[in-house]
């Protein structure tokens, strides 16, 4: 290995330190904030902590947009939300079973399902995919709205902290918030470049560098993040992150895509909208079941994913 590829690995590593820290500092910081706002976690975590990590897909997909590629605009939301799902609901379950709480399901789980819904619905009407088929501007104003007016719900409508925190919130609190925020972000950005840099030089291709390392390095803030609040046993941020990162993505996001550049949907991504529609409703009844996302729901999510990679890989 030339001196090029060891320093590559270096950053690697560095980088994996910079995202487990980050959520680290982000995850105690984000509760301090929300005991001192009068909010739960589970509000922080659909919201500020959702968005600051949704930040990778929002480069990548708005990038993107601006520059016509839209399979990979709308390919990125779609598949990084499936992954959200899938590795990184399924992963932090495995580590640490997810408490979950009937508010969850009732307003935020099943706004998450109408919207994947809807998204369907909007790309591909009721007769399935055809090569007509688009995105307009309209709708992608319809989607930025949704999320503009639920952002607001919450908000006006704020639950509680669950408990007193023993710390309320300083600018210490809100210095870590952002530190926290941009280690993970920045950490995440050093994973895809270097680790790419790496995976070359050992032969693999563009492709499966493409639906691995870029797909893992852009939702590792949501992964660092969920996993590290699971262990502080904060499940609000845990469960708020990950369902507010994938509200963001699709409303925020993919709204702002449709606006910045209407687009000719590709029929080929219907299988993938189909199965993030099925995703979002097996993950709304694991929530449902026992209020809580077991060790096994968590292997069956994972097991999903790597069907779903095996199935891209052989098409």
């Amino acid at each position: 290995m030339d001196t090029l590829n060891i320093i590559d690995c270096i950053l690697v590593i560095l980088s994996i330190v910079m995202l487990w820290k980050g959520a680290d500092w982000l995850v105690d910081s984000a509760s301090e904030i929300a005991h001192s706002l009068n909010v739960s976690d589970l509000i922080i975590g659909l919201t500020v902590v959702a968005f600051g990590t949704s930040a990778p897909e929002f480069a990548v997909t708005i990038s993107a947009a601006f520059t016509g590629q839209t399979d990979i605009s709308i390919g990125n939301v779609i598949g990084s939300n499936i992954f959200n799902l899938g590795f990184i609901l399924g992963g932090t379950a495995i580590i640490r079973p997810i408490v979950t709480s009937e508010k969850l399901f009732n307003r935020d789980g099943l706004f998450l399902l109408f919207t994947t819904a809807l998204i369907f619905f909007l790309f591909f009407g009721f007769d399935g995919a055809s090569p007509d088929d688009s995105f307009t501007i309209f709708e992608g104003m319809l989607l930025f709205s949704l999320l503009v007016g639920y952002i607001a719900f919450l908000f006006i409508k704020k639950d509680p902290p669950e408990e007193v925190h023993p710390h309320n919130a300083n600018w210490k609190s809100y210095a870590y918030f952002f530190i926290g925020l941009f280690l993970i972000v920045y950490g995440g950005h050093l994973m895809v470049k270097h680790a790419s840099i790496v995976a070359h030089a050992m032969g693999v291709s563009d492709w499966v560098i493409a639906v691995t390392i870029v797909a893992a390095g852009t939702s590792a803030p949501e992964f660092a993040t969920s996993i590290s609040a699971a262990l502080k046993g904060r499940h609000g941020i845990a469960l708020g992150n990950l369902i507010g990162s994938d509200l963001f993505n699709l409303l925020g996001v993919l709204g702002l895509a449709g606006m910045i550049n209407p687009t000719l949907i590709d029929g080929d991504i219907y299988n993938s909208v189909f199965l993030l529609v099925l995703m979002v409703g097996l993950t709304l009844l694991m929530i449902r079941t026992n209020w809580r996302i077991s060790r096994k729901e968590g292997a069956l999510l994972v097991g999903i994913n790597l069907v779903r990679w095996y199935f891209d890989f052989a098409s």
